[in-house]
C-alpha cells in the first residue's frame, strides 16, 4: 500500500478547533434507553481479546468479561485496530478487522465459541496488506451498505499519523487505492469515533486538547476539499484519549469516553449530529477500570450507524 502525496488543508476546517459542555455538563432531551455497546480490549502482551457489554441502564452496567486467549500470537504485537466485525456462525462467533503490527497493516480474524474460547479448528489468520503503518495513531474502516442492493456501496479506510495527518483509502477490487490526498492541521485532535455513514459522507465525532468536541464529515469523492468540521461543544472534552461509538435507536449514538490518565470511562447518549444543537446526555461512570492498552468496538455484520 502506498501513500499519495498528502495536501495540507488545515484552513479548510477553520482550525481554531476548541468548543463545549463536556463530561460533567452534557445535557440532552432524549435518553439512551437500554442501548448497549459491545466492547473489546487487547491484553498488554497483545495475545488475548477480552469482550464485555456496557449497557445504558441507570446506573450503567457491565457484563462479566469473556477472554479469548491466543487470538494474536507472537510475532504479532498489535498497536492499533479497527472496529472488529462480530458475526454469528451457527454456534460460533467469527471476528475480523484490521490491525497494525510493527510497520504493517493486516487483515486479522479468528473464531470462538459462545464462551469466548478460541476455536481450535479455525486458527487465527493474518493477511498482510501493506507497509508504512508504524506511525499511525489509529485506523478505522467504514463500510457503507445501501438499503437498495442495486445501488453502489463502498468501503473506506481512515487513519491518522502521529503528526496529525489524516489519510484515507478506498477499497478497489481486492486492493486499496489512496484517494485525493490527506489533510493536515489535526495534530490537536485526540480521538476519532465513527458515528454515521451515508451514501454521500462518513462522519466522525472528534475531541481536541483544548476541550472541544466536533463532528468531522468527509465527502467520499471530494477529499480533502470535502472535509468539514462543525463545533458541537467547547469545553471539558479534552480528558478523553479514546472515544468509541455505537448506534442507539434510529437516530442516536451511544458514546464511550475513556480517560487513560485515571483509567475511567463515561457513557453518553448523543442525538443525531446537528452542530451545537446536538443533544448529549451524560449517563454516568462505567463501573470498569480501563487499564488495557487498546479498546475497540465489536460490530454486527450489517452495521447501520445513524449518529
Amino acid at each position: 500500500m502506498r501513500y499519495r502525496k498528502a495536501i495540507g488543508t488545515a484552513a479548510i476546517l477553520g482550525l481554531s478547533l476548541g468548543i463545549a459542555p463536556g463530561p460533567s455538563q452534557a445535557t440532552t432531551d432524549r435518553t439512551a434507553g437500554r442501548c448497549s455497546l459491545a466492547l473489546g480490549s487487547l491484553s498488554a502482551d497483545s495475545t488475548s481479546h477480552t469482550t464485555r457489554t456496557i449497557t445504558a441502564t441507570s446506573p450503567v452496567t457491565v457484563s462479566p468479561p469473556k477472554t479469548t486467549s491466543g487470538a494474536f500470537k507472537p510475532p504479532y504485537a498489535i498497536t492499533s485496530s479497527t472496529t472488529f466485525t462480530n458475526a454469528v456462525n451457527g454456534d460460533r462467533f467469527q471476528r475480523w478487522g484490521k490491525v497494525i503490527s510493527g510497520d504493517a497493516l493486516y487483515d486479522a480474524g479468528y473464531q470462538t465459541d459462545f464462551n469466548g474460547e478460541l476455536d481450535p479448528t479455525a486458527p487465527p489468520t493474518f493477511r498482510r496488506i501493506g507497509g508504512g503503518w508504524g506511525a499511525m495513531r489509529w485506523v478505522e474502516q467504514s463500510t457503507y451498505i445501501p438499503a437498495d442492493p442495486s445501488q453502489p456501496g463502498r468501503t473506506t479506510l481512515y487513519a491518522q499519523r502521529t503528526n496529525g495527518w489524516f489519510d484515507r483509502w478506498i477499497k478497489s477490487g481486492s486492493g486499496w487505492r489512496g484517494a485525493y490526498g490527506g489533510i493536515g492541521g489535526l495534530s490537536t485532535m485526540k480521538s476519532f469515533a465513527l458515528i454515521n455513514r451515508t451514501a454521500t459522507q462518513d462522519t466522525f465525532l472528534v475531541n481536541n486538547r483544548n476541550g472541544g468536541l466536533y463532528t468531522l464529515s468527509v465527502i467520499p469523492d471530494k477529499f480533502p476539499q470535502g472535509v468539514r468540521a462543525t463545533a458541537v461543544r467547547t469545553r471539558t472534552w479534552q480528558v478523553f484519549e479514546q472515544m468509541i461509538a455505537t448506534p442507539c435507536g434510529r437516530a442516536s449514538t451511544l458514546l464511550l469516553g475513556i480517560d487513560r490518565d485515571t483509567k475511567t470511562g463515561y457513557l453518553y447518549a448523543v442525538g443525531h449530529h446537528n452542530g451545537a444543537a446536538t443533544p448529549i446526555q451524560g449517563l454516568g461512570k462505567v463501573p470498569l477500570q480501563f487499564s488495557d492498552p487498546l479498546y475497540f468496538r465489536l460490530a454486527p455484520e450489517i452495521d447501520r450507524m445513524n449518529g
